[in-house]
């Protein structure tokens, strides 16, 4: 049979694309060996110097290597360092940066040791060959992966130690490497050696409720082959795979074990603290002045609120029982802005009033509370409120106002409210007393920059019924016979004793419908709806 020339060149290009895409095949498979193991293989090369701080012993390449005029370290190990020892945690006015940095390359000179600071130092760290600083604050000259640490960052594991640490027995970084190789696949996916003693550290349990804005550490027990947890309060060293710490959204925040748990935490992840080794420190305290003390405190508190900002939390209850607020307060602004179509801005985040509100809220509930029944203002918990009381005596979690009936005619016998024709009233702790704007009735607001508020609805009877002027656009907002106040009922809300209708589910039911305390449901299902199923 012959063949034309079309046919030939049709199988010649045939041919030619097969021996390509075998090529292109080979290619791939190379590098995704070369991923794996990346100890083999030629390194990349170097970043520029001026992405990073001064005082190296050589310059940072993408493949994490160090090149400088002693060449690429680890070359007689195929498979090069395992371990990066990482010091994030320093103060420029005074650390021992560069005696770490000596220490563990003094018994361990093969090991990358990387100092992190989020801008140059000033003064300048004094570091030794085989030492590098990286500045993660972005540089308008340098490409985006001279100041992203995972560019060098390129071993198995990662050494997080902190300041002033010294390594005495190079063995003890390969004891934690097989701890933690020796827990598998497991929950367990850090594991944390204490600074001078074991009791120096405190293993905890982190429970973080993002919804609630809020972390709770307790103290956990220790046991004798060593404490499981998932936080550490103290001086400890902590070893983790690159792998995971890369994978954190923040993975060298500020202050650096309390972010690093937080995020853990949230993955499912947990530590393990071991009784030894025991890593040593000559220079404890870190500090060699009261002043410097005190400087140091107030940076790590300046970082703690800006780490709890960033994630989003805003209270800390502290495994002493102690509490930590990172909130609104009655000199700031409330945490959330106007609330359009009665769903404020946090439940699109799949989260509820935060805590800070919900603690001004019931403070500036009991004040109100107080006045109105030292004046001779008969009140009565209304709306989502009273539904509140009903079920949680307190506040709904997603609420972001307290509403109260009062009766009309009792409005003379309080001296806020009765020369509240117009304007405002801040009393002599704060509260602004005002008539709301938008409709007939009060407002008490916890603060001049706070407008966390509770409402007062004036009623009075007609024909026995209860009715006023100004209606909103809500369901519940409707007419109601005077027989539900008649007598009025003391309830627990918000940690005090209010006062409600006298047969609140039914009350509840003609406002808003049957099986109302059952059922919660957000305020306006039409923008957002709540999942029952995570309550």
């Amino acid at each position: 049979m012959r063949v034309s020339f079309c046919q030939g060149l049709l199988t010649g290009a045939i041919a030619l694309n097969l021996l390509i895409l075998y090529y292109v095949s080979r290619a791939q498979q190379q590098m995704m060996e070369k991923r794996r193991d990346p100890g083999r293989g030629s390194r990349k090369a170097a970043l520029p110097a001026s992405g990073l701080g001064g005082g190296m012993g050589g310059l940072v390449g993408v493949g994490g290597g160090m090149v400088g005029a002693g060449g690429v370290r680890g070359e007689g190990n195929s498979r090069g360092p395992r371990v990066t020892v990482l010091l994030r945690e320093f103060e420029d006015f005074e650390n021992y940066v560069g005696d770490v940095a000596r220490s563990f390359l003094h018994q361990r000179p093969e090991l990358p040791f990387l100092a992190v600071s989020d801008t140059p130092p000033y003064p300048p760290l004094s570091l030794p060959e085989g030492a590098r600083l990286l500045v993660l604050s972005p540089s308008p000259e340098q490409p985006p992966q001279a100041h992203r640490p995972e560019f060098h960052v390129q071993t198995e594991f990662v050494l997080l130690v902190p300041d002033g640490v010294e390594l005495e027995q190079g063995r003890a970084v390969e004891r934690l490497i097989r701890e933690l190789e020796g827990e598998g696949g497991g929950p367990v996916r850090l594991v944390a050696a204490p600074v001078l003693a074991r009791s120096a550290v405190q293993c905890l349990h982190l429970r973080v409720s993002l919804r609630e804005w809020t972390a709770t550490y307790t103290p956990a027990a220790s046991g004798s082959s060593g404490s499981v947890c998932t936080a550490l309060q103290g001086d400890a060293v902590v070893l983790i795979r690159s792998e995971d710490l890369f994978n954190l959204s923040v993975p060298l925040g500020r202050p650096l074990l309390p972010s690093l748990f937080i995020q853990t935490s949230l993955h499912g992840w947990k530590v393990k603290l071991l009784e030894s080794p025991c890593f040593s420190a000559s220079h404890r305290p870190l500090f060699s002045s009261a002043h410097n003390q005190w400087k140091a405190d107030g940076h790590l508190k300046e970082a703690t609120s800006r780490l709890m900002r960033n994630f989003g939390l805003k209270r800390l209850l502290l495994a002493d029982g102690k509490e930590q607020w990172h909130g609104c307060g009655k000199e700031t602004a409330r945490c959330f802005g106007t609330v359009r179509d009665d769903t404020p801005e946090y439940l699109y985040l799949e989260r509820w009033t935060p805590p800070c509100c919900l603690r001004a809220l019931r403070e500036t509930t009991k004040y109100v509370i107080n006045i109105l029944e030292s004046s001779g203002v008969r009140y009565w918990l209304e709306g989502g409120s009273l539904l509140g009381a009903a079920r949680h005596q307190d506040i709904i979690p997603w609420d972001y106002d307290v509403d109260l009936g009062i009766y009309l005619e009792d409005v003379p016998n309080c001296d806020y409210l009765k020369n509240l024709d117009s304007g405002s009233l801040v009393d002599a702790n704060g509260y602004v007393w005002e008539r709301a704007v938008e409709g007939d009735f009060y407002r008490v607001q916890y603060s001049e920059a706070n407008h966390l508020h509770v409402d007062l609805w004036p009623f009075y009877p007609r024909n026995g019924v209860m009715t006023k002027d100004t209606w909103m656009e809500h369901k519940q907002d409707v007419e109601f016979p005077e027989h539900f106040l008649q007598p009025l009922v003391p309830m627990p809300f918000a940690g005090v004793t209010a006062y409600g209708p006298n047969n609140y589910r039914a009350f509840l039911e003609l406002k808003f419908g049957e099986g109302v305390i059952e059922n919660p449901q957000y305020p306006n299902p039409a923008k957002k709806r709540l999942d029952r199923s995570r309550l």
